[in-house]
């Protein structure tokens, strides 16, 4: 795919003078040239897809000219409400999901509202409740309810990877139950073995934070803390029940001590290599395992809970000023047809629709049939960080505060409930 030079892209739209929000008539690309951006790698699940899509739009519009123009994930966080003010914007393009960047982008007027489109092409009975809930925000870009601003076409989320090797040579079964996933624990311990691949300097200690909390949590309890639907109680229930499991998984030497400074590539890294034998953690690293672990593994879901971190991936959303806002709609159209979900789910994506029996590599198969499960559950629970702006990298600091013993459960629980409080004010009462 064609990189496109997004910082001489948004210096020309600073040059313009079209900083402010525009009501613009349209890109000048012109009805007879189409434009993608995207950030998924050739490659990877969702490239060797969408690449199809493109091939398939190109079948049914060969007077379009197509154009792919790959960004990064980076470029457009930062910059993308900047250069959507301007005309010159792409047809259709992936987006973060999330309060701070779909739903900044749709309180602003910056993306289309796809509501209408969504009930005509049936988009809102392919996709699941849980999927739903990351393409929907409120006129003040508040995720989960008002209209449709962007579109899933996969999926994401956590479970638990193991060494089969290291399991079968402790003679350990598959836990189905907290407990039993405890006692696996106990055993690795016993024998010397630290059992949890960790890393306390980014997201993966926060995920198993949640994933703990969740097990004690039902569908309101993820309804307060990420949709702001009630209330959040920091002191007591599945907030407290999580924390002091997490602290007694901590004090019995679940985790190793020095992962405060480690990094998710060096968990991953060290799963890989047969150095723990246990990894919580999401279908992003499914296709790496693949390619690089010599070791026996597979995957199950955590045990104990209905509730599991995930959500839709990146979603498509269609620019105000884009000037193909029709093939826009139809190409999303294709992006979940039979034909392009077959091949994201093949070649280990995650597809929201479709039939995960058709899938031939059975790993992959079971990772698609437990996310379809998980799905028809409504359990996508979603992630920690993702409720209020800053939320993240105080969710890292205080899961280091636990990991090296600074603070205690309360007191750590505290400070992470002040810092959610105070954003959460921020944007309900803005």
């Amino acid at each position: 795919m064609k990189r496109r030079d997004f910082n001489a892209l948004l210096a020309a739209t600073a040059a313009s003078g079209l900083l402010g929000l525009a009501g613009c008539s349209g890109s000048d690309s012109g009805s007879d040239t189409f434009v993608i951006w995207d950030y998924e790698s050739d490659d990877s699940a969702m490239g060797q897809a969408w690449a199809r899509a493109v091939e398939i739009f190109k079948e049914k519009h060969p007077e379009i000219t197509v154009k792919v123009e790959s960004q990064t994930f980076e470029q457009l966080q930062k910059n993308a409400k900047i250069v959507l003010t301007g005309d010159d914007v792409p047809d259709v393009m992936e987006y973060n999901k999330g309060n701070s960047t779909s739903g900044q982008l749709a309180s602003q007027g910056l993306i289309e509202p796809l509501t209408e489109q969504a009930t005509e092409r049936g988009w809102d009975k392919v996709l699941s409740a849980s999927l739903q809930t990351t393409a929907k925000y409120t006129e003040d870009g508040l995720m989960g309810s008002g209209d449709w601003y962007g579109v899933p076409n996969y999926g994401e989320y956590v479970f638990v990877y193991y060494n089969k090797d290291m399991f079968d040579a402790h003679g350990l079964a598959v836990p189905t139950t907290l407990a039993e996933l405890e006692a696996v624990c106990d055993a690795f311990v016993a024998a010397g073995q630290v059992p949890l691949a960790e890393a306390g300097a980014e997201y993966p200690m926060g995920q198993l934070w949640y994933q703990l909390v969740l097990a004690h949590a039902d569908r309101s309890f993820v309804d307060a803390y990420q949709l702001f639907d009630g209330e959040v109680d920091w002191t007591a229930g599945p907030v407290k029940q999580g924390t002091d499991k997490l602290v007694e998984w901590i004090s019995k030497g679940y985790i190793a001590s020095d992962v405060a400074g480690l990094t998710a590539e060096d968990m991953g890294t060290a799963f890989i290599a047969g150095t723990y034998p246990i990894m919580i953690s999401g279908s992003w690293w499914f296709g790496r395992l693949v390619s690089d672990m010599t070791a026996a593994w597979d995957q199950f879901l955590f045990p104990g809970t209905s509730l599991h971190l995930g959500s839709s991936g990146n979603l498509w959303v269609v620019p105000t000023n884009a000037a193909n806002k029709e093939l826009a709609y139809e190409f999303i159209d294709i992006t979940l047809s039979e034909e392009v979900q077959a091949i994201l789910g093949d070649k280990g994506g995650l597809p929201v629709s479709g039939d995960p029996a058709a899938i031939t590599d059975e790993r992959t198969r079971v990772m698609t049939e437990n996310f379809a499960t998980i799905n028809d559950e409504d359990g996508l629970a979603f992630y920690p960080d993702w409720p209020v702006a800053g939320f993240y990298d105080q969710l890292v600091s205080t899961m280091q505060s636990l990991v090296n013993g600074s603070a205690t459960g309360e007191a750590a629980m505290v400070e992470l409930g002040a810092a959610y409080d105070e954003g959460r004010a921020e944007l309900v009462d803005q």
